[in-house]
């Protein structure tokens, strides 16, 4: 990731203001969420027992290796490939852990990741090491800055959207988040949860931030 650095965003926002309003807001959505969390967890549990948690290594900023926090949505005795996709309609996720994921209740104990400090609140999703250790310079920048809870490829379709154009969306964030950013990934995020990816799916290049395209 040599000579990439310097085209970090040097915007206020990101270099004083972010990790601030990061705790704030983390401690805002978690004491509201905590009897949804209990909810979900009593609800896996009596379909389908089993730890409380899923853990698993993800590459976090410069490559660190951390944990992130997620209620387990399979069933205990899956076993897991990191590199398999689980689609909602796996055979291994049981009818309450498909809804858990649909309305993504499973990412929110990544709240305590993000007081933490292994995360943010917004930025590139954290992915495995498989992936993380095969990436090319281009793919190692969305590495630079802490990995986030939400993210602009993740309002721009997420998983529904190919691995290269998600990458696409997280390295232009690097280089450009800024305060108004965030706001409108934060804003975008609740109709995203709310209706679905496939509502907002777009490539890169359809998106207002590719180069000459003009904003939406």
């Amino acid at each position: 990731m040599t000579g990439h650095e310097d085209n970090i965003s040097r915007s206020v926002w990101a270099r004083f203001g972010k990790r601030t309003v990061d705790i704030l807001v983390a401690i805002a959505i978690l004491i509201p969420t905590i009897p949804l969390l209990l909810l979900a967890v009593i609800a896996m549990q009596i379909s389908a027992p089993g730890p409380v948690f899923f853990m698993q290594n993800r590459t976090g900023r410069h490559g660190k290796r951390f944990q992130p926090y997620k209620l387990r949505t399979m069933v205990a005795a899956h076993k897991h490939d990191p590199t398999e996709h689980m689609p909602l309609n796996h055979t291994a996720i049981p009818p309450v852990g498909r809804l858990i994921r649909r309305f993504k209740l499973d990412e929110l104990p990544q709240i305590f990741n993000i007081l933490l400090g292994h995360m943010t609140l917004i930025g590139p999703r954290p992915t495995i090491p498989e992936q993380t250790d095969h990436y090319d310079d281009f793919q190692k920048q969305r590495l630079l800055i802490r990995q986030g809870l939400t993210g602009l490829a993740q309002v721009n379709g997420g998983s529904l959207i190919p691995w290269e154009e998600r990458i696409k969306y997280d390295v232009h964030y690097v280089h450009h988040h800024n305060l108004w950013m965030d706001l409108a990934i934060l804003a975008k995020t609740i109709p995203v949860v709310l209706l679905g990816d496939e509502k907002f799916a777009r490539p890169f290049d359809q998106s207002p931030y590719h180069p000459g395209n003009d904003p939406d």
